[in-house]
């Protein structure tokens, strides 16, 4: 399981940052805090293109089902580096492994629409630097 969870963070970092491109136009930051029933996850994203992932996820189950959730962390730093992207993921409450799970995938989902979004407002890349990289 972890191969191909991490060969998933990989592929889809990779798509990720293909789709990206210069990142010209783009908001460039997204937060979204997203519930499933007593859970309450927070994801904060930069497609900034440093890769760094802030993991504050507090799954007391090793399993759910038949899968290790210590799986997710590795699933989100493998993305985070293939994207080049910062992500934080916070959780806020939450005592069920699958719900706080499925919290944290939502938020991470909405954060990054945000962030991809194009802003007419942003003229080339939105960095004071004026590239990402």
């Amino acid at each position: 399981q972890h191969h191909t969870v991490e060969d998933v963070g990989l592929t889809l970092g990779q798509a990720l940052r293909d789709a990206l491109g210069d990142r010209h136009g783009i908001r460039r930051f997204g937060d979204a805090l997203c519930p499933l029933d007593e859970a309450l996850v927070q994801a904060v994203v930069d497609c900034s293109g440093r890769p760094f992932l802030a993991y504050g996820l507090e799954i007391a189950q090793a399993r759910v089902g038949s899968f290790d959730t210590e799986l997710v962390h590795d699933f989100f730093l493998a993305l985070s580096n293939e994207a080049a992207m910062t992500i934080h993921l916070h959780q806020v409450q939450g005592r069920n492994a699958h719900h706080i799970i499925e919290a944290a995938f939502k938020s991470f989902a909405r954060a990054l629409d945000q962030a991809k979004q194009f802003d007419a407002r942003v003229v080339g890349a939105p960095s004071t630097k004026g590239v990402l990289a």
